[in-house]
């Protein structure tokens, strides 16, 4: 009942922007825009490991250099703490500074670009007046001029950043139920989806913001070296097997009946997704399974099969894959790939097993996965790494038969690929012993 009260309460702030005026120290249109905030995952981005809360320095990598996030927190001199309630507008909706200069893409501001007026008015209050200021002079790139100059950006925005047209955040707009239209505002615009489920095109603008499109969400990129996968409902590497309820459990505590989160959603998961109503996830799950279907890939696929299972019960080892298989992972993962719920992941039909680029699954075995914890599952869960135990010939096998068992059907690995992974961990975690990494790369 307490969540159905703070949904009611979110939908009458979205659709009331006479009750607060401009009164922007109001602590309920305070309280509304920390959950915005929540909802656009700000503060994962514009925080910097074991810093303050949204006075940036955290890095990121770009193929042309590492930026750095700003400080977003009210500080005068440092933060934002002298924008108008226009310069706000203009940076998150526009992708334009108060000095006037365009934001680097990483900044969502073509999916901010549908916030509605209410929701940035309420996302104003609470940066300017519940968050606090924290003195912290911003970072410069560390991207090498010419690349550097930043009047190129304002050529991008024109060509690739849409016009702000705000959508309805609840309510049907095109759509034929008020819960669906809530969860396209949620994904399409807050949420920021397709930042990192949609492919982008070599001039890194997202493919597609139309979720017509065969595109739209359908998964791909690389982010910090994790694949995104599919979010389209039909997708063998998406969300095909899903229910409602299992995109639900996922947002909220990291986990389903059959999937564990892993990557950078782990982030997401943990800054954004716990918060939300059961209401908006509902609406967020609902959204997504009533995409329509668009034509997949045929290097990817599942039909259960048993064919594996029985070979391994009844103790063959068809492969050297096999036999490291049963070495390392059936005792969680079970020689049918089912796992335990909630527990240990199923590997039979898992999205991320059968994304086209194997990079998540190489990750995973090479390097581990800790689940995030959540409120509601607050068991931070543990798969150890194997890169001291596996050269990246062995490593190639396992990731190959996991990705061609049970039913599932991904291209196989090589053990260049293994090696590519094994080098970037190296260089992301310099804790890993360098005589492990030397003499795995050397057995």
């Amino acid at each position: 009942m307490k969540t159905l009260h703070a949904s009611v309460a979110v939908a009458l702030l979205a659709t009331a922007p006479a009750l607060w005026a401009d009164d922007y120290t109001n602590p309920a249109l305070i309280k509304q825009g920390e959950y915005l905030a929540r909802a656009g995952d700000c503060v994962a981005c514009h925080t910097a490991k074991d810093g303050k809360p949204y006075a940036g320095g955290l890095p990121m990598a770009t193929p042309i250099g590492t930026i750095f996030a700003t400080n977003i927190t009210p500080d005068p001199t440092t933060g934002i703490g002298q924008y108008t309630l226009e310069d706000f507008d203009k940076a998150v909706r526009h992708g334009v500074t108060k000095a006037g200069y365009t934001l680097y893409p990483a900044m969502p501001y073509p999916s901010y670009a549908k916030v509605t007026d209410v929701d940035l008015k309420a996302l104003y209050a609470y940066f300017m007046h519940g968050v606090e200021p924290v003195n912290q002079a911003n970072r410069e790139s560390e991207i090498p001029w010419p690349l550097s100059m930043r009047w190129p950006l304002g050529i991008w925005r024109n060509l690739f950043a849409p016009a702000v047209e705000p959508m309805a955040a609840t309510g049907p707009l095109k759509y034929d139920d008020a819960q669906i239209a809530r969860g396209a505002y949620l994904v399409q615009g807050l949420g920021h989806c397709g930042s990192c489920h949609t492919p982008r095109a070599l001039t890194l603008q997202e493919k597609s913001l139309d979720e017509r499109a065969p595109t739209y969400l359908a998964g791909g990129q690389v982010i910090d070296g994790w694949v995104a996968i599919s979010l389209r409902a039909n997708a063998p590497d998406g969300l095909g097997g899903w229910r409602e309820q299992d995109i639900v459990q996922t947002l909220r505590d990291g986990r389903n009946a059959h999937f564990s989160s892993i990557g950078a959603m782990n982030d997401v998961i943990q800054h954004s997704g716990q918060y939300l109503t059961d209401q908006d996830l509902l609406a967020i799950a609902r959204y997504l399974k009533s995409l329509p279907d668009v034509p997949g890939s045929d290097k990817v696929a599942f039909k259960a099969d048993d064919t594996t299972a029985k070979a391994l019960w009844s103790g063959e080892s068809p492969s050297r894959g096999a036999e490291l298989y049963v070495d390392n992972c059936a005792a969680c993962h079970r020689t049918d790939g089912l796992g335990y719920q909630e527990v240990f992941p199923r590997l039979a039909g898992n999205p991320s097993v059968l994304s086209e680029d194997p990079s998540s699954m190489i990750r995973v075995i090479l390097g581990g996965s800790r689940l995030p914890s959540t409120q509601q599952a607050p068991s931070d869960l543990v798969m150890p790494d194997f890169s001291w135990r596996l050269n990246d010939q062995e490593a190639a096998q396992l990731v190959s038969f996991i990705r061609n068992s049970w039913g599932n059907k991904a291209p196989h690995v090589t053990a260049e690929q293994v090696q590519a992974v094994r080098r970037s961990l190296a260089e992301e975690h310099p804790g890993i012993a360098a005589s492990d990494t030397q003499k795995a790369l050397q057995h």
